[in-house]
């Protein structure tokens, strides 16, 4: 015998025996019941909502850090902004405090 009919005859058995698989329903195609979608839905909408709480966790600490941050950087800048205010007072005017001009 040729390859090429070794190789044909082979591919047809397997066909053949495919075929009557699939239709002793031996091959089936696995659907889900609607409880186990039910389920699957269950498990994805609380994965969202673990993932939704934890970005917002993480946005609240950020928004904290960056005020905390924010308040430091004010209070340093008034802090500077007296101490150059009280090193160049000449002693002639009242201090800053009661000198203001509002503008």
């Amino acid at each position: 015998m040729n390859w090429k009919q070794i190789l044909f005859f082979s591919c047809l058995a397997a066909f053949v025996l495919l075929v009557g698989m699939y239709e002793q329903g031996v091959i089936k195609r696995a659907t889900k019941s609607r409880d186990e979608l039910n389920v699957e839905t269950r498990q994805m909408l609380a994965a969202d909502e673990h993932r939704r709480e934890y970005f917002e966790e993480q946005r609240n600490e950020f928004e904290n850090f960056v005020e905390e941050e924010r308040d430091e950087q004010d209070e340093r800048s008034r802090e500077q902004i007296e101490q150059w205010r009280q090193y160049h007072y000449d002693g002639l005017y009242p201090p800053y405090i009661y000198n203001s001009h509002h503008i």
